[in-house]
């Protein structure tokens, strides 16, 4: 038996969800590795409980040949070193064959390159988007192993920036997070961006978790920008947006995906934030859709399921259960090798919740192909892990983010290879 422990740190409704009530000799223990703390622990968060929920869809459509798929939970503290040593322990100590996360790109490359990788565990992040996790993927440094349901950084760029001349931000200043994720993004943004005309007045990278960023906020303030593209997460996001503001900046903003967070708009103050723009890496909405938005806020005790990575971490969580189910065993090859089998072309459409689990484990037993419609739309990995999709663009509006359009994934390529 290997029942799942979680940290004393754990937030108690998270802790209530996933302690080790389901128990048998045959359990699966899937190895979670999220931000439930720190400067992302926002996303994790929503991200655990969302796995979570897809594990008790799949249990309670019978499991994996009747064992259950269980989650061994930890806190990488948002840290690339803390999520190293957790994943470390869940690889070497719990042998799990698979690791869900991390959230973020400079917790995720780590635990890639130091843990799964070297030893041939699947993982998959949910909202991790640097183009660097592609480019380890070419370079042959992934072994295979790595997944993701969101896409990657060198689109949404593309789509910022297409999204920012459309707003008639023609002249902006850049504060930006110093890590993988924020360097990446303002790359393929200032790539983009100036092909389309746009003049970049300022790029101020900052370094998390500062209790003051008035510094940051004034130098980026030099040139006059129209407005502030802000690559950061929700807490350090409000404090650089506060300082911004207080120091005279335009109450204009472009924001990332991960600042779609109603404790940025609540820090920050909805009035402030009238002009505030967004873009999401997207979804085509199906049944699955239609079931996670009307059953996630009950099962997480009250998260939305708009929340930043919720979605696409259910996903996560259904296809890897599923992949499990279709490998028809804990070996870390054989579930590698079904991630992309039960996505595939040709299979019987399944969609989220018990009842179509129920259908899909029937079929797998039987050697039947499905192909599993996620909540972000469908999903297909490339030869990296990859997947493309549309992106959203939002507005905030009296407090809440309204969806405002859409740009397609063969819109932002074309804008990204310049035609």
């Amino acid at each position: 038996m290997r029942p799942s422990h979680l940290l004393a740190a754990l937030f108690a409704t998270l802790a209530a969800s996933t302690s080790p009530a389901l128990s048998a000799d045959c359990d699966i223990t899937v190895g979670l590795v999220m931000e439930l703390t720190g400067p992302a622990g926002e996303y994790g968060q929503a991200g655990a409980k969302s796995v979570e929920m897809a594990f008790r869809d799949i249990n309670d459509a019978g499991g994996v040949g009747g064992c259950k798929v269980v989650a061994d939970t930890r806190d990488s503290q948002s840290q690339g070193n803390v999520a190293v040593d957790q994943a470390t322990q869940l690889v070497n100590i719990k042998k799990v064959p698979v690791i869900i996360g991390g959230i973020i790109s400079s917790v995720s490359i780590p635990i890639l390159t130091s843990v799964t990788a070297p030893a041939g565990v699947v993982q998959v992040s949910p909202a991790s988007s640097s183009p660097t996790l592609t480019a380890l993927g070419r370079d042959g440094k992934t072994n295979g192993v790595f997944f993701r349901t969101i896409t990657s950084d060198a689109l949404q760029g593309t789509a910022a920036a297409k999204y920012a001349i459309d707003q008639g931000l023609k002249k902006i200043a850049i504060i930006n997070v110093n890590n993988d994720f924020g360097v990446n993004m303002v790359r393929e943004f200032k790539t983009a961006y100036e092909k389309l005309g746009g003049t970049i007045t300022t790029t101020t990278p900052y370094n998390e978790k500062q209790s003051s960023y008035a510094s940051e906020a004034s130098a980026a303030m030099a040139g006059e920008p129209d407005a502030l593209y802000l690559v950061s997460t929700p807490v350090d996001g409000a404090t650089i947006a506060r300082a911004w503001i207080s120091g005279g900046g335009k109450q204009t903003f472009l924001l990332n995906d991960g600042m779609n967070s109603k404790d940025f708009i609540e820090s920050v103050g909805a009035q402030y934030l009238e002009n505030a723009y967004g873009t999401s890496s997207g979804t085509s909405p199906t049944a699955s859709t239609e079931y996670f938005n009307a059953n996630y806020e009950a099962f997480s005790g009250g998260i939305a399921p708009s929340a930043p990575a919720a979605d696409r971490s259910y996903d996560a969580g259904a296809i890897v259960g599923l992949a499990i189910a279709k490998a028809g065993t804990s070996d870390a090859a054989a579930i590698k090798t079904a991630m992309r089998e039960v996505v595939a072309e040709g299979g019987t459409q399944i969609h989220a919740g018990k009842q179509e689990f129920v259908k899909a484990l029937a079929l797998i037993k039987e050697g039947k192909p499905v192909k599993y419609e996620g909540v972000i739309g469908p999903v297909s990995f490339d030869q990296y892990g990859d997947i493309t999709g549309p992106f959203r663009l939002w507005k905030i509006t009296n407090g809440e983010v309204t969806t405002v359009g859409e740009l397609s994934a063969e819109e932002v390529g074309k804008l990204k290879d310049g035609k």
